[in-house]
Order: C-alpha cells, then sequence, then structure tokens
C-alpha cells in the first residue's frame, strides 16, 4: 500500500478519493486549505468516519496558492509517514459567466488555484519522489478541455493548462521512475460543491452588457444536467473508484489517461487520438525515451 497525499479534500471528488483510497489500505493525506476554520466540520467528520472503520486518513492543511503551505504539508507527511508514493492533484474551483466580465485578476486567481497550485505541489513533492525513483502522480483533469462548453471560459482554459503541465512533466519525471496518470471526469453536477460554489465575473458592468444572454448563463448547471440519458447521473464516487483501480495497477502498468464520463461526450475517442499524435511527435523529435517509465 501506498502513502497518498490528496489536494482538496474537503468535499467532492477530493474526499470521496481520500476516503476511498484508505478503505483500500493505503495511508492517506487528505489535504485542505483551512482545516481549522471553514474546513473544521469536514475534517471532524471525515477522521471520525476513519477512525470508526479503522481507516488511516489523516488530514493536514495545504494551500494551493502558497509555495511555503505546499512545502510544509509535503514535510509534514514525509516526517509523519517517512515516506510519499503517490500525489492526487484534485484541487480546483469554477468560474461561470461572460470571459469579457472576468478580470485579469479573476483569471489570474483561477489559474493560480487550478493551474499554478499543481506546480507548487510538485515542487514540493517530487524533489522526494525523484530521489527515491518511484511515485505516481495522478491529475484530475476535466473533458471540458475538449468539450469547451460556452460560459465556463477562464475554467476551461485553466483546465486546458493543468493537462497540457500535467503532460509536458510526465515527460520529464518519467526518466526518474515517476508515473503519470491524468483521469478526466466529465460533467459532474451532483455530489460536490463545483456548481453550487462557482464564483461570477467581477466586472458588473460587462457582465450587464450581455444581459440579454442571462437565460442561458442561468441554465448552466441544468444544461449539463441534460447531457444524461434518463437514469443516469454522473457519481463523483465514480472518479474515486478510478483513482483507487489504477493505484491498485502494478507500477508501471498505469494508463497514462483515463475518461469518466458518464455523459459520453467522446472525449476518450478524441484524447486517444490525440495523445498517439502526440506521441509520434515526441518521437519524431527524437525524445522516445520520455514516453517509457525509466526503472
Amino acid at each position: 500500500m501506498s502513502v497518498v497525499l490528496i489536494t482538496g479534500s474537503s468535499t467532492g471528488i477530493g474526499r470521496l478519493t481520500a476516503e476511498t483510497l484508505a478503505a483500500a489500505g493505503h495511508t492517506v493525506y487528505a489535504t485542505m486549505r483551512d482545516p481549522e476554520g471553514r474546513d473544521a466540520a469536514a475534517v471532524a467528520e471525515l477522521t471520525k468516519r476513519a477512525r470508526d472503520r479503522g481507516h488511516d486518513l489523516r488530514v493536514v492543511g495545504l494551500d494551493v496558492t502558497s509555495q511555503t503551505s505546499a512545502d510544509t504539508a509535503v514535510r509534514t507527511v514525509l516526517d509523519e509517514a517517512g515516506e510519499l508514493d503517490v500525489v492526487v492533484h484534485n484541487a480546483g474551483h469554477l468560474f461561470i459567466g461572460y470571459a469579457e466580465a472576468f478580470t485579469d485578476d479573476d483569471v489570474a486567481h483561477l489559474f493560480d488555484v487550478n493551474t499554478i497550485g499543481a506546480q507548487r505541489v510538485n515542487r514540493a513533492a517530487l524533489p522526494h519522489l525523484r530521489e527515491r525513483r518511484s511515485g505516481t502522480l495522478v491529475y484530475v483533469s476535466s473533458t471540458s478541455l475538449v468539450t469547451t462548453p460556452p460560459f465556463l471560459g477562464p475554467y476551461v482554459a485553466s483546465k486546458a493548462a493543468f493537462d497540457a503541465l500535467a503532460v509536458v512533466t510526465s515527460y520529464e519525471v518519467s526518466q526518474f521512475g515517476i508515473e503519470t496518470s491524468i483521469v478526466m471526469p466529465g460533467a459532474i453536477t451532483r455530489g460536490t460543491g463545483h456548481f453550487a460554489n462557482a464564483s461570477r465575473a467581477s466586472d458588473q458592468q460587462v457582465t450587464a452588457q450581455y444581459a440579454e444572454l442571462d437565460p442561458l448563463v442561468e441554465r448552466t448547471h441544468e444544461a449539463h444536467e441534460l447531457l444524461f440519458e434518463a437514469g443516469t447521473t454522473a457519481d463523483p464516487q465514480d472518479v474515486a473508484d478510478e483513482i483507487r483501480r489504477i493505484l491498485a495497477l502494478p507500477a508501471g502498468r498505469r494508463p497514462f489517461r483515463s475518461v469518466v464520463d458518464a455523459a459520453r461526450a467522446g472525449v476518450d475517442h478524441v484524447m486517444a487520438f490525440s495523445d498517439l499524435t502526440r506521441e509520434a511527435f515526441v518521437r519524431r523529435l527524437g525524445f522516445a525515451e520520455t514516453l517509457e517509465l525509466k526503472r
């Protein structure tokens, strides 16, 4: 079993993944931004459930917008557990609104959380993983970077950048025995706070100028729910179960990419072709070894 650090574990996919991996026998460090404040209720429930079930699940504070916080969280894991095997990059936030109405500060903040946050955590964790020449990075990406739905502009852009950063990082860390798996959930409208807690654009003046489109924006959540066939819903537990399945596979056998999409948007086919094209190009460049895990 592995020692696993998961970002964004207070709700939704992160929380379910923490509980699912702990139930599978892993030592799990569920991290969240403010465990002694706004996340205190989540901490109490998580730790009680783990204690009652005999699972090794611990909570550590980690604000992905702070390198110091990321460094401290990883150091806590190493001090307590003596090792770190897996990092699950799950922390993220949703913006809904008109692209023009998001200020540069809005967009920069979202990228800070959704993209640069993963870079900070990698910079904290990778020195240890490289020294050991083993480990796994799991990135919870999004099918939205392919489907690009309306009114989610900054979010889609940040997840596309997050996914690209995961890919280019994989070339380098593979040479130190570190695997990468990118899990792409489709739209999930229930069981998370993603839509309920979404932020809106700061520039109200520009937003008002798009008022004729407001009815479309207001049914963004409903529109995503209508993606599913009757009797079908997207369950965040499916994503947690897929991460558990991936980590149960032998080292070197984990998939580079996995799509978990109850909406059946065809993203799995798109990404299969995209990754084949990318890998062929990398080989043409003469960097074929970066596509293979060096043991």
